[in-house]
């Protein structure tokens, strides 16, 4: 189909996919359980961290999470104690296990404590060089400045390495998409929605080549920056929009 042809397509999938049904059972479930924008950060970041694997099973774990820190995840970040933090040795989602949870909440403790929260750690990132590559890289550094295993790291991906993140490019499109629909929270405004990168995984990669959208073959940083910017074609102000279309008729077979 011709440009013009797969903008419709891609248009009429989004909006498909972009709604309030989809939220239930994806990991943005957990999330929406908050109002308040420091507890839906905080569970959005957790939550995401976990989404790899079958949905169900994500939001499952991420949840148990949640309730672990009392139902208020800010709070407990915030004020929590090594202490505090010893039951969730016992946390296991699939390789992410109870070391590595510690290790999580540990940094986000330091983000919050020392450096302004989530959000300032990626406006500040953003504001250095204009980049969501930019703002994933510094908040990928303060994350780890304190004490932590090794293979902790590899559960926060670094586009500097070449990975795609698609889990942070994910978190981010929750955190500052606008969406207008009630899924997307776009309570962040460091980060402008036209700035944002595709959360790029199987599902979307797989789909993006049969479309024509996407020509390189491996699923890393330099992919994601092609895809987008063909995205940001069809629309430049919102180019993630079509991560509905193209993650959906992935993951449902219809493509």
């Amino acid at each position: 189909m011709n440009d013009q042809d797969l903008k419709q397509f891609l248009d009429k999938q989004a909006s498909r996919f972009d709604c309030a049904d989809f939220v239930c059972g994806d990991p943005i479930e957990v999330p929406h359980r908050f109002c308040n924008p420091d507890d839906i950060a905080i569970a959005g970041f957790l939550a995401s961290t976990i989404a790899w694997g079958q949905r169900k099973s994500i939001v499952k774990s991420a949840h148990q999470l949640i309730n672990w820190m009392d139902g208020s995840p800010s709070d407990f970040v915030r004020n929590c104690t090594d202490r505090d933090l010893e039951p969730f040795n016992r946390f296991v989602y699939r390789t992410f296990n109870g070391t590595d949870c510690v290790s999580f909440l540990k940094s986000l403790r330091n983000i919050c404590q020392n450096h302004g929260g989530l959000e300032k750690v990626f406006a500040d990132g953003f504001a250095s060089t204009q980049s969501v590559y930019g703002a994933l890289t510094h908040f990928y550094n303060v994350f780890f400045e304190i004490d932590h295993l090794h293979r902790t790291e590899k559960h926060l991906a670094n586009p500097e390495k070449g990975s795609a993140s698609k889990r942070m490019n994910m978190f981010l499109r929750w955190m500052v998409r606008q969406s207008g629909t009630g899924v997307d929270f776009g309570i962040w405004k460091c980060i402008p929605q036209s700035a944002l990168c595709i959360p790029l995984d199987v599902h979307v990669g797989n789909v993006s080549r049969q479309l024509g959208l996407l020509s390189r073959k491996q699923n890393d940083w330099k992919a994601v920056e092609e895809l987008t910017a063909n995205l940001r074609q069809f629309c430049p102000e919102d180019p993630v929009k079509y991560d509905f279309a193209l993650f959906s008729l992935g993951v449902n077979g219809e493509m």
